[in-house]
């Protein structure tokens, strides 16, 4: 690990002093992804700006029905607040769906929002990897390539975001509050983070200097026909190979409104409005959902190891859609698959 120097912000106005002052400045909360890239020698901070006593850890009713949720929330509190488990069980269930107890009780709703990927080649640094070293090179293209991208992949990145509460904040059109030097702005969550496109370094759309404050849930939050289906490889402490965020609202056997947001398949929770606009107005039945994945995932392309990918995300969405319609979510705490 690299020298650093440490200092605390005493509110947001400085935090954003500090930042802009500084490029190779980080901040920090939690430090749940941060201190192992640091370890790892992959972030080289040169000042860590402790956020942790700013004043964001309120979980508050907007004036439109929907809720605020302060960026230095914890996981575990955010899953557990009664307003979310009732309002917005979706995101209650991703976020108990990842990590593990330890890590949500440090973890905060800014930090997961920013944390980077779990690509094999990006964590070690005697490989090429174009987002640690933009122009060295994709280890993972031609690579042991198993966990990453499918989906909006580019010739320099195919790797993946590995959050889960990002995945339900996208099926659930989240807005992301943000405060920088140019003043305060909000960013839909569908904007937030990027494709690799031939810039992968960039992981999301913040400009140099900003910070993350709150992320805001509209009012709808779908709390009858939903689930979050997470498909890994052991039933604890894993990423997703891949998982799948769906919401319905149902009329009379007819899908009135449908939200779908995959995960661990591209650089960014994967949302379609095409694919949702297929189960609009249709009837709650396997021949639907099954049009609906494959719609989502036609431009789908494996890389070798993860070909299996494609095969199991239609699967996966077509369960996930099952287990919404039915209103059978799937449990968190006995993680085999209803």
């Amino acid at each position: 690990m690299n020298s650093f120097q440490y200092s605390r912000a005493q509110d947001i106005a400085d935090a954003v002093r500090q930042s802009a002052a500084d490029s190779s400045a980080r901040f920090i909360a939690g430090g749940t992804n941060l201190v192992d890239l640091m370890k790892y020698d992959v972030e080289r901070p040169t000042r860590l700006i402790d956020i942790s006593h700013l004043p964001l850890r309120a979980v508050e009713e907007t004036s439109n029905g929907g809720l605020r949720i302060g960026a230095l929330v914890l996981n575990s509190d955010l899953a557990w607040h009664p307003q979310v488990k009732d309002r917005y069980p979706l995101l209650s269930s991703a976020i108990l769906a990842g990590a593990s107890t330890q890590l949500r009780n440090m973890a905060s709703t800014g930090g997961n929002l920013l944390q980077r990927t779990r690509c094999l080649y990006f964590y070690d640094v005697a490989t090429p990897c174009n987002k640690r070293k933009p122009g060295s090179g994709c280890s993972a293209i031609g690579g042991v390539n198993r966990i990453n991208a499918i989906l909006g992949t580019s010739e320099a990145c195919i790797a993946t975001h590995p959050s889960d509460m990002c995945v339900a904040l996208a099926a659930l059109d989240a807005t992301v509050h943000v405060t920088g030097p140019h003043g305060v702005r909000t960013i839909p969550m569908a904007d937030f983070h990027r494709l690799p496109g031939d810039t992968p370094e960039r992981d999301t759309n913040l400009e140099s200097g900003e910070i993350v404050t709150a992320v805001e849930l509209p009012a709808h939050g779908f709390h009858t026909n939903y689930t979050y289906l997470k498909i890994r490889d052991r039933l604890s402490y894993a990423f997703a190979l891949v998982s799948v965020a769906a919401a319905l609202e149902i009329d009379n056997g007819a899908i009135r409104q449908a939200r779908l947001a995959l995960g661990g398949v591209a650089h960014k929770p994967w949302r379609d409005p095409e694919a949702e606009a297929v189960l609009a107005g249709q009837p709650v039945a396997q021949d639907t959902f099954a049009r609906a994945a494959k719609v989502i995932l036609r431009d789908a392309k494996g890389y070798g190891h993860n070909d299996f990918k494609i095969d199991l995300a239609q699967r996966t969405i077509i369960r996930a859609l099952s287990q919404a319609a039915q209103g059978t979510p799937q449990s968190q705490s006995d993680k085999r698959i209803a």
